[in-house]
């Protein structure tokens, strides 16, 4: 019966019938060619292998037998490859080939009338072929005798040949006569006369083995090792480039001080590198983790600088102000030069965005002459990318803590761990109590990497984290950090950095020799009119401009006043929207964001309806309950009366209303808001307020007051209430801007009441 199937082309692998097979298919035009079969020839398919295996066959190089497959399974893999179980049928005979589309063959056939064999003949070439299978089972132990139970449990001779030829390990040419061969008793007859060639090698093998064996005696295990070992070597024709590879690794084992348990370890993975064959898969992951493990600094550590003046000039040179951690590092330092065995603290830096957290720890870095490294961890989600993964990974490697000391060739280097505040947890893992694993002193002096399997020491590594905002920092990090925040910098310290390090940075960058010549008071109008920031990057964006365009100027005058800024950076003033509180119910309050000081605005309506209150403005629930502890404080106290409540909705608005707002620092704007929306009393342009409030009217200390009071002198505010218990706080702010400040402290709301509503 003639019929047509469509074509599998597969190269290197050959299907026999009654065998069953596994394989993936990659490429388009095989998966269409699946999927075509499966709907359109009830899953069958013609397998055929190219002769000659061409690597673009064309129809000429087609055999003229082919084996109909059965498609038993197909899955669709998340990689996009198609997971295939085929069976192969029969054989048949193909008449021709021809073209299905541009990309698929499609082939007529036939079925083959295979030639029948005399009773008494089958059955003595069975027993022969079973005699020889048996044969050459018993002349190894290490292979499985499982085959011999299915082809005695079956009289056709043509199952049988086809069943041994895809159980010997016969290669693809070969497999292919068998394939194409019809007549069974020339299949037994060839595969007898195969086996026994497979029993001889097997026997060679062993003349070998007992060659080897007849040199040696007792005490010279080791030598009858690596003869056996050469004997191989020579049969597989192992390169001399990889015995020197070897050798090397052997000589770089011993120069390394591990303990005992890590030595043998290694030891033993170039042992087996040793006797895998380079053609092997487990031979370049081995050797893969053997170039990680023999290259670590296991031994190396930087010499480092314990010179506390040298190190503090250094600071001082590349940045300006950031005492706290400066102070911090000098006492490390003072305090190693007495216990060297001291182990690093774990500084967390936490402040607005450009203010020098990352290049401070650089300069840490290189202050102290040892190697820098820095991992960003904001968005990270998986702890394998600090931990590595299992070697019997596709692509495995090492986290980026390993990858950091190998890249430093030292084991004291200084890491920096960027945005830790912006780490997710879900179920990928938790990095941050992977981190905690590599930055606890306690737990770090043995940390695994999954990849490397073996302790490796980090207590030298000085570790320094970075982040934004407090809050977000992980709670299983916090109490092992130590945190020291770094403020936003006042107009003032803007001007000093611009003159000391931003603009000797860009002349340096350009290459002048003139410098341009700008008073302070233009450099002040130059940060309050075109940059708006805690830290210093915009600022020195904008310097970069303005020297690029006076460079490029035809007058290139180098003198810069405050026209020429409008000149010069025209398309970047920045549009100060700072309009006059002309209505009641209506405040300035002072906030902090990751950002750095801001100045909000709280507005408060109140019309006939329903007694309740209305809250806008993004507000997290701190916030909310700020809100109703006013309304309470101010019903209890009776600065209205309660019928003023009555049949009334309070609606507070936040600006800006797209912009999240959390923390507890503005009960004491609302409440001034919710006062002076129903007392009819507007409220100065010129006050801000700060401060959480209590149900008894006491006023609680508030964080980042140096960027509010900041915000507030950028704002042009002149009068600020502020906490009593934040009255050391003042400390820290710059006295240019104090003196410009009235700045009111305040235990309870009752005075804020006297001063602004009991006139």
């Amino acid at each position: 019966m003639d019929y047509t199937l469509l074509v599998l082309m597969l190269k290197d692998l050959v299907i026999l019938p009654f065998q069953e097979v596994k394989l993936e298919l990659k490429d388009e035009i095989s998966k269409k060619i699946v999927k075509i079969g499966s709907k359109k020839y009830q899953n069958r398919l013609l397998i055929v292998s190219p002769i000659n295996n061409q690597n673009e066959p064309s129809i000429d190089d087609l055999p003229n037998v082919g084996v109909v497959a059965v498609i038993k399974n197909n899955i669709e893999l998340s990689n996009g490859n198609l997971r295939l179980t085929l069976r192969g049928e029969k054989r048949v005979r193909i008449l021709a080939y021809e073209s299905f589309s541009s990309d698929i063959i499609d082939a007529h056939l036939t079925d083959i009338d295979l030639p029948k064999l005399e009773s008494n003949g089958e059955d003595v070439l069975r027993a022969k072929l079973l005699k020889t299978l048996n044969d050459y089972i018993n002349s190894s132990p290490s292979i499985s005798n499982s085959i011999v139970r299915t082809v005695s449990e079956n009289d056709d001779i043509g199952f049988i040949t086809d069943a041994i030829t895809s159980f010997l390990p016969l290669n693809t040419s070969k497999k292919l006569e068998y394939m194409q061969e019809i007549n069974s008793e020339k299949r037994a007859l060839s595969l007898i006369k195969d086996i026994k060639l497979e029993i001889k090698y097997l026997k060679l093998e062993e003349q070998i083995n007992n060659r080897v064996q007849v040199r040696l005696t007792e005490e010279q295990e080791e030598y009858y090792l690596k003869e056996k070992l050469k004997e191989i070597e020579d049969i597989l024709g192992v390169k001399e480039e990889e015995k020197i590879v070897i050798k090397d690794y052997y000589e770089k084992l011993d120069t390394l001080n591990l303990n005992e348990k890590t030595h043998n370890k290694l030891f033993n993975e170039i042992k087996k590198l040793e006797i895998t064959s380079p053609n092997s898969p487990e031979h370049s992951v081995i050797r893969s983790y053997l170039e990680w493990t023999l290259n670590l600094p296991w031994n190396n550590q930087t010499k480092e600088n314990l010179k506390s003046k040298t190190i503090l000039n250094s600071l001082n040179k590349s940045h300006y102000g950031l005492n706290d951690i400066k102070e911090r590092i000098i006492d490390y330092i003072n305090v190693k030069n007495i216990n060297p065995d001291l182990s690093s603290p774990i500084i967390c830096l936490v402040g607005p965005p450009g203010v020098g957290k990352t290049t401070i720890s650089s300069s840490i870095a290189k202050a102290l002459n040892r190697e820098f490294y820095k991992i960003s961890v904001g968005g990270l989600n998986d702890s394998t990318e600090l931990i590595g993964s299992r070697r019997t990974y596709l692509g495995a490697l090492p986290g980026k803590i390993i990858q950091g000391l190998r890249k430093c060739n030292s084991n004291n280097p200084v890491i920096l761990i960027d945005e830790i505040d912006k780490m997710v947890k879900d179920y990928k893992g938790d990095p941050a109590s992977t981190l905690l694993d590599i930055l606890d002193s306690t737990q770090n002096k043995t940390f695994v990497d999954n990849y490397i399997e073996e302790p490796f020491d980090l207590s030298n590594v000085l570790f320094i984290l970075t982040a934004n905002n407090i809050s977000d920092i992980p709670y299983t990090l916090y109490d092992r950090l130590e945190i020291i925040e770094l403020s936003s910098y006042s107009v003032f310290e803007k001007v000093d950095i611009a003159k000391k390090y931003l603009l000797p940075r860009i002349y340096k960058e350009f290459k002048m020799s003139k410098k341009l010549i700008m008073k302070d008071s233009t450099l002040m109008y130059l940060i309050n009119n075109y940059t708006k920031e805690a830290g210093v990057r915009n600022l020195y964006r904008t310097l970069r401009k303005l020297v690029t365009k006076v460079i490029t100027d035809k007058k290139n005058s180098l003198t810069i006043s405050e026209k020429d800024l409008q000149i010069y950076l025209k398309d970047n003033e920045i549009i100060k929207e700072n309009p006059q509180i002309t209505e009641c119910g209506v405040v300035n309050a002072l906030a902090y964001t990751t950002y750095g000081g801001v100045v909000l605005r709280v507005e408060c309506a109140l019309y006939e309806g329903d007694e309740k209150t209305l809250i806008t403005g993004s507000l997290g629930d701190v916030l909310k309950e700020s809100i109703n502890v006013a309304i309470s404080y101010i019903k209890e106290k009776n600065y209205l009366p309660l019928t003023e409540f009555k049949n009334k909705t309070i609606h507070l608005h936040l600006l800006d209303g797209a912009q999240k707002k959390e923390g507890p620092s503005c009960g004491v704007a609302i409440t001034t808001a919710i006062l002076s929306k129903m007392l009819n009393q507007v409220i100065d342009n010129n006050i801000a307020f700060t401060g959480e409030i209590t149900l008894k009217g006491s006023i609680l200390r508030v964080g980042g007051l140096k960027e509010k009071i900041i915000a507030a002198y950028n704002n042009n505010i002149k009068k600020v209430y502020i906490p009593l218990s934040n009255k050391n706080d003042l400390n820290e702010i710059p006295k240019e801007i104090l003196n410009k400040l009235e700045i009111i402290l305040v235990d309870n709301y009752h005075k804020i009441y006297n001063d602004l509503f009991k006139k």
